[in-house]
């Protein structure tokens, strides 16, 4: 079952802090994990990101990340609905608006993204689905929505835009599996994931 999230951090006590601050603690049950890295993220952007909900009032909370430590990024999103931002150490993120589609909380994390490429979309729905033990709840277009149950406030969305792969994900999905092998794999789109016992 898809339990967290796993992020490399060069710092994990700011890491730590900025994450529970912004998600406010409202995961869904989910946690986040940060492991040390001595590597600083690259100009690439990340192929998973976090959503958060902005909530009815979404630029005081754009403002309240702003002051946690988080910058405006531009990955070339142009006018869209949503704000991106990075936490401390570069990593991409997405503030959506009242009314974004598929989001079911006005704080916390809503939506765990990962790209996925169109020649690899059916692959990666099975793959997650068998993984994760979260069912699709929602067609998108060119991806697809899953759930751990209809009503939980986080998805995990795959689909387009595919970011090329450029050396190992400094964000990774990890799923807790009673009888499988602990450590790092590959998913069906190369990218990399983790499995705990």
């Amino acid at each position: 079952m898809l339990t967290g999230i796993v992020i490399d951090a060069l710092d994990i006590a700011r890491m730590e802090r900025f994450w529970l601050d912004a998600t406010q603690g409202r995961m869904d049950g989910l946690r986040m994990r940060f492991v040390p890295t001595t590597r600083p993220k690259t100009a690439h952007k990340n192929r998973l990101h976090l959503d958060l909900a902005g909530g009815p009032d979404w630029e005081a909370e754009v403002a309240r990340l702003l002051t946690l430590g988080a910058t405006r990024v531009d990955i070339g999103q142009g006018d869209v609905p949503w704000d991106v931002l990075a936490d401390p150490e570069g990593n991409e993120f997405c503030v959506l608006r009242p009314g974004h589609p598929g989001v079911l909380a006005d704080s916390g994390l809503v939506a765990i993204c990962l790209d996925v490429g169109e020649e690899d979309r059916c692959a990666q729905r099975a793959f997650w689905q068998s993984r994760a033990e979260w069912r699709e709840v929602e067609s998108l277009n060119g991806g697809v929505r899953l759930r751990r149950r209809p009503t939980s406030t986080v998805s995990l969305v795959m689909g387009p835009p595919a970011a090329r792969k450029a050396g190992r994900n400094r964000l990774r999905l990890e799923v807790t599996h009673r009888d499988g092998e602990p450590g790092e794999f590959l998913d069906a789109g190369g990218n990399e994931f983790h499995i705990t016992c």
